[in-house]
């Protein structure tokens, strides 16, 4: 895979870095030139990766949250969201509309659903007790040519 430029940040898993991490990922991605509408759906969809991270990967357990965009050729996002957490046993059931595994707290259980809405491509890694990794891969339009 070619880059032709990343940026890898690591933040503690606090809600209130979810802003930072949309605040990162816009900054740095506004020299592929993205419309408005496609960095508000990346800046969605990363909130929903860090927001699961801070929920259900460390629960109320402090960790790190890495992240890391990478510009690659044909204004192709990689977006990478891993963190150290508690894993998640059955992807495919977590990744369900409406599963959540904190109903407690109001959950909608769409965060999943949010990305794969909001990219082109959505993979899901996951080992129980050793945490979780989401990329998110999306194509920009040629809006400028």
């Amino acid at each position: 895979m070619k880059i032709l430029n990343e940026i890898k940040f690591t933040m503690p898993s606090l809600s209130v870095n979810e802003s930072t991490a949309r605040a990162v990922v816009s900054s740095f991605l506004t020299q592929a030139d993205p419309t408005v509408e496609e960095l508000a759906d990346i800046r969605t969809a990363v909130s929903e990766a860090v927001t699961n991270s801070v929920v259900h990967g460390y629960r109320r357990l402090k960790g790190n949250i890495e992240m890391t965009v990478r510009l690659l050729p044909e204004r192709e996002i990689y977006i990478k969201i891993k963190d150290r957490g508690c894993g998640i046993a059955d992807v495919k059931q977590a990744m369900e509309p409406l599963f959540t595994t904190a109903p407690e707290e109001e959950r909608s259980g769409l965060g999943f659903s949010v990305m794969e809405s909001f990219t082109d491509k959505l993979l899901v890694k996951s080992t129980p007790g050793k945490g979780t990794t989401v990329i998110m891969r999306k194509r920009l339009g040629n809006h400028g040519d």
